[in-house]
Order: structure tokens, then sequence, then C-alpha cells
């Protein structure tokens, strides 16, 4: 295989970075809703909080080795720490005015009054000071760095506070965000008053201290939050996550973000007893974590999306289990309700054929409906298999709860291997029969999760197909034996692609079929939706199949390391990201094969942890009804000149020439609700 160098691929960290700049364009549109700009500005927060505890401990870490690592393309893998920075305080800065020049006013207009950056009005003062004295005042903790350790927890948020000739000099607060509400809020004289609880903290400090200071000012560390998961852990791994979360909060520093009108007083006094010297020291706005603008209290559905229909799928009269075993059955969610996954696992709980259940989970919901029909089925004699991957990143403490609480109902819960994520969205429910194949499965683009499934894009496929569950049983055994995680034996997969034994060799199989297509002057074409690109051998392969001649459409939301548009290279690639109203989740796969596609669906991005270090699995869509409602899908996502934009060479956002003015995500919600993709092609308007 031909393996490009330097130019040809981009670092990932700045790819991302230009996703991250792609949510602030949108917050930025003075025709979305305000109160979906404010959301957009709150993914940024949170994106950008993960990216400070997640990949900044590894450029760090690059920095200080101060070498070229072989074989990990380092110089082009890994922007310099400086160049991300920078593209950082640019971006937040455009956070600012957005927020202060664009969101602010608006809100003002509908008499919504976000205080920022002001001083409490007095009609409020009497609301803040009962609430005050009433509620934030049990939560406060103080400390005095220069007089007691103190370690400040990941992305928790403190105020320090200056004094003028006292011993202490300085003391720490926390702001308890993480247990009462960011914002308080009250309706006065036909105004709605809306109060970061750190301004009334502010503003009571005489009664905290007794004394006036001299300056307040806020600031909050992130942490490496990487788990360090070692082969060594051969007893109850949920233990060893447990012990290891109790530590994340106190993990590396990765920055110490402040208040940026701090005085170098204050500054060098925090640096030193919080041991930050070698700390990223970032300068920013008075308030931290907006993240929390995902709950302002702001329920004006004029200031908010018009929810699009959501198409509900009947059965009256029949069981789900008697439709899908006489057809496969595809959802879109969130399109689609979920309800009819949620009837999927109802069903088994009391259906009296069911037998088995498997299912693998990797991100539920905190109340999850599902989980709890596992625990009522198990209850109901149904002998029931969960297989819990517990390292799911910021996910572990509520998987390790379920995880509990199935095992004490008594369900068989596996923990995943150390250094061997399960991420399959997978389940298998095994019947009564003769012979006992009979089987109903159930594959997924998108987590087990029926809150996320209201908004990110995903597709869920049910089949009943002996193919499909058949090999899926041979998975299921495969994860349930001891030899999971230490040895891949022959296990032979003829439909499903399954990374650690076929998914890798299948899709190089593919693109070289389209290869020698191009090479023949036949059509070959590729087409391929994910939420991050970047292993470096499958790219290298598209620019290869590039080379030959093959037209390759990708729709890559996030991570993007191929360069588009490079003559010689990659000229036949198109690259295209959609942000919208919702996350494009889902992972498909269409290849032309001479004209008899080859489609799948599956869980796995083309990054080299999905790829090499995780169980997923991708399976294929062989209906031709279904077939077409996928490409039907994203043609349109292609066609997209209004929330798509065109990825150049350097990852950056293009805006789309407006033709027709398509907007994917609304053009698929009105196909799906008037039901056209469930129409035999000639029959639809």
């Amino acid at each position: 295989m031909t393996h490009y160098q330097n130019e040809s691929m981009l670092s990932r960290d700045l790819s991302w970075l230009t996703f991250n700049g792609r949510l602030l364009d949108e917050a930025a549109k003075s025709d979305v809703p305000v109160g979906e700009r404010l959301k957009f500005l709150a993914i940024f927060s949170s994106n950008m909080d993960e990216f400070y505890c997640v990949r900044i401990p590894v450029l760090m870490a690059l920095k200080k080795m101060k070498k070229q690592i072989v074989g990990e393309k380092k110089s082009i893998r890994d922007a310099n720490l400086k160049t991300v920075k920078e593209i950082i305080q640019r971006q937040q800065k455009y956070f600012g005015i957005i927020l202060r020049d664009g969101i602010l006013p608006e809100l003002h207009k509908r008499k919504i009054h976000l205080i920022y950056n002001e001083a409490i009005p007095d009609c409020v003062k009497a609301h803040t000071e009962r609430y005050f004295f009433e509620r934030i005042a049990a939560f406060l903790e103080i400390s005095y760095p220069t007089k007691q350790i103190f370690i400040p927890k990941n992305n928790h948020l403190y105020l320090a506070v200056e004094f003028a000739n006292l011993e202490e000099a300085i003391a720490l607060i926390n702001i308890p965000s993480d247990r009462l509400p960011r914002f308080f809020s009250r309706h006065i004289d036909g105004t709605f008053y809306i109060i970061f609880i750190d301004d009334i903290i502010r503003a009571h400090m005489s009664a905290i201290f007794n004394h006036t200071p001299v300056a307040v000012t806020s600031f909050k560390i992130s942490r490496d939050a990487e788990l360090d998961l070692q082969d060594e852990f051969t007893n109850d791994l949920s233990n060893q996550i447990t012990n290891l979360l109790s530590k994340r909060d106190y993990a590396m520093a990765s920055r110490f973000l402040y208040d940026e009108t701090t005085s170098q007083v204050v500054l060098r006094k925090l640096i030193s007893c919080l041991q930050l010297e070698y700390t990223n020291h970032m300068g920013g706005g008075v308030y931290h974590n907006l993240k929390d603008f995902f709950t302002l209290p702001i329920d004006n559905p004029d200031l908010l999306n018009v929810g699009f229909p959501v198409k509900t799928r009947d059965y009256q009269g029949f069981t789900l289990f008697d439709e899908i075993r006489k057809r496969d059955i595809l959802i879109h969610t969130p399109y689609d309700s979920y309800d009819i996954v949620l009837r999927f696992f109802n069903e088994a709980v009391l259906h009296p054929e069911v037998e088995e259940i498997f299912i693998t989970l990797y991100r539920v919901a905190t109340d999850s409906q599902i989980v709890n029909a596992l625990i009522s089925a198990a209850k109901n004699g149904k002998r029931v298999t969960v297989f819990v991957e517990l390292k799911a990143r910021f996910d572990e403490a509520n998987n390790i709860k379920w995880a509990k609480k199935m095992k004490s109902a008594g369900i068989q819960v596996i923990d995943c291997a150390p250094k061997l994520k399960v991420h399959a969205k997978i389940a298998l429910f095994k019947l009564k029969s003769t012979d006992g194949s009979a089987a109903l499965a159930l594959l997924s683009t998108g987590n087990f999760n029926e809150r996320t499934a209201k908004v990110y894009t995903d597709h869920t496929f049910l089949t009943a197909a002996p193919a499909i569950t058949t090999e899926l049983g041979i998975l299921f055994e495969y994860l349930n034996s001891d030899a999971f995680g230490k040895s891949y034996p022959l296990l032979i997969f003829e439909h499903l692609l399954v990374t650690k034994f076929n998914l890798l060799p299948v899709f190089i199989q593919l693109i070289d079929r389209e290869i020698e297509m191009a090479h023949r002057g036949e059509e070959a074409r590729i087409t391929i939706k994910l939420n991050n690109l970047e292993e470096g051998g499958l790219i290298d392969k598209l620019y290869e199949a590039s080379q030959a001649g093959v037209k390759i459409d990708l729709i890559v939301r996030t991570i993007c390391r191929l360069r588009p548009g490079i003559a010689g290279l990659s000229e036949h690639i198109r690259v295209t990201r959609i942000v919208d109203r919702y996350l494009e989740h889902g992972r498909i796969f269409i290849f032309n094969n001479g004209g008899e596609e080859k489609m799948f669906l599956g869980s796995s991005d083309w990054m080299e942890r999905n790829i090499l270090r995780r169980i997923e699995v991708c399976f294929p869509i062989y209906d031709l009804l279904l077939q077409r409602q996928i490409k039907q899908l994203i043609k349109l996502q292609l066609e997209d000149d209004t929330a798509a934009v065109q990825l150049d060479q350097n990852a950056q956002n293009i805006s789309m020439p407006s033709s027709s003015v398509t907007r994917s995500q609304k053009e698929i919600n009105k196909l799906i609700n008037a039901g056209f993709l469930d129409l035999p092609e000639q029959l639809i308007p």
C-alpha cells in the first residue's frame, strides 16, 4: 500500500478545532433562533473542556519529549501546542463577540435580561439575597491556599478573593454549580432577569468573610481525563475504574483558565499555591463553564426551533416481533420515534418465546428504560447477558451504577477487557425453536440511549434474517468466552464486518474493487459518512482510489485528516460537513461495486482506536427498499447548501454556493413523515 508523508494528512487537533469553529459560525447566524444560538455556544464550551482534558495533555507530552515518534508522523499528526493555543484564543474572542454583540442584545429585545458582567439590578437584589442565604450558603466551601494544601477539582468553578492587609491575603471559594442550578431567575415588571449564581456570591462577600475584598476573580482548572488502564488489571474491573474515577478530579492540570482582569499579584499566588507552573495559562472572560447555557431557564418557544414532527410507526393488532419476522425494519432517529426500539426490548420482557438476551451497552441514559426492561426480563426468568463498557469516557460512573443494579437483578454482566473497548451497538434475542436457531437482532449506528436518540441522527436495523442473527450469535459467544481480549480465534463472518476479524480487510477489498473498476474505465464511486476520519492506512487507500479516478464523496462531521482537492492526490474527493439542529452521528458506507452496490451501516468511525483497538460491528443492508432509503438520505445531505460546508485542503469550512436552498435535515424529516421512504420508487410523488 502506498504511504503518503507529511503534507498529505492534517493534524487531527487542528481539524477538530475547525469543527468547533463551525459551531461558532452557527451561533453567529442571526436567522437561527437565539435560544438555539446559545446552545451552540454551550456545545462549543463543552467541546473545549473535553479538548483540554483529552488532547492538550497529549500535546504537552509531545512538546516535553521533543523528538520524533517513529511511525506516528508526529510532525503532521499532532499540532504544535502554540498554534493550537492561538486558534483557541481567537475562537474564544469570537465567542465573546457573538455573545455580547449579538445574543445579549437580541435577548434584551425579548424582555430577557441576562446579567452579564454587570451589577445586579436593584429590583432583583431582595430576591437574590434571600436565595443566597436560603440556598447557596449551604454549599459554599472556603480555603486559604497560602496556609493549607488545596487542589481544585477538574472543571469546577472557583472565585479567588483578594484582601488588603490581612494575614490570609487570598481566599478561594467554590461556585457550587455542580449542586445548584447555575442561574437564578425572576419575572419582575415585565422583564425576565437571569443571574449567574457566581454574581450572587460576589455580591455577598462581606457576609461570607466579614471583610470587603479588594478584588474577586474567577478561575477553573482542566485536568487530564484519560484513564490509565493497564493490562495487569485482572480483578474486578469496575473497582479499578471506580478508584481511577476518584483520582480523575486531581489528575495533571492541562489548563488554568482565569479572568483576564485578574491582577498579576493574585495570578502569581494562585500559580504558586496550586502548583500550576507547568500548566497552560489562559486568560478568559468573567464566567467559565458556559456549557451551562444548556440549562439557561428560557421557556419562550419563540426563542427555540419549532420541533420537527416525529413519525410514529404503529403496529396495532400485531407484535413488533411478528413484523420483524416478515421483513427487515430500518429506523431513522430522531425523525422516526425511538419508541419502536423501546418496544423491541419491552416485548422481550413478556414474550414467551424469548429465552436469552444478549446486548452491548456503551453509553446509556441515566434513567434508562432499556436497562429497566433488561432487569424485568431477568426477573421474569429469561437469561440476560450484558456486555458493559465501563471505560466509556465520562460515562464510567453511570455505567458502573447500572452494572451493579443489573447484577443484583440476576443479569450476567461482563466487564469488557482492558484496552479493548466494545463500541458495537448490538442486541440479540434467542427464541425457543426446535434447533435453537431462531433469533431476532438489533444493530445500530448509535447508543442504546433514548435521550440522545432525540438529538443524534442514527439508524437502527431490526432483522430476523438467519445470516445476520447467526453471525451475531457467534460474536456474542466469543465476547462471552475466556478468549475475549486475549486471542482472536478464526471466526468466519461473511455478512457482518467485525474489527479484529474482517472489518479492515473487507473495507480495503471494497476500495480495491472500485480502483479496479476505474482502471477498466467503468463507473467507480465510494460514498462514506462518518463522525471522524483519522486512520492513516484507510486515508492512504482513499488517496490511491482518487488517483485511479474513483469519485469519492465523504460526509465527515468532526475530525478529518484527509485533505481533499489536491491535484494528483485527492482531486476526486469531496468532503462535506453538516452542522444543524441534530448531531449527525450515523456511519454509512456505500461502494458501487460494478453496479451491484455494497452498503453497510455500523458503529465504526475510521479512527485508529475504532479500527485497531475496539470491537466494532458494521452490518450489510440487502433489502433494496432500505438501500434506497439510505441513498435518498445521503443524496439530500450531499445537496445541502444551507447547513453544510465543504472542507478545503486545510479543513477550513467553505460555505456552499446557495442555489436551491436545500437544508437536508428539514427535507429528510419531510420525506420520512410523508411516508415516501417506505414507498416503492415508482410511487414517490
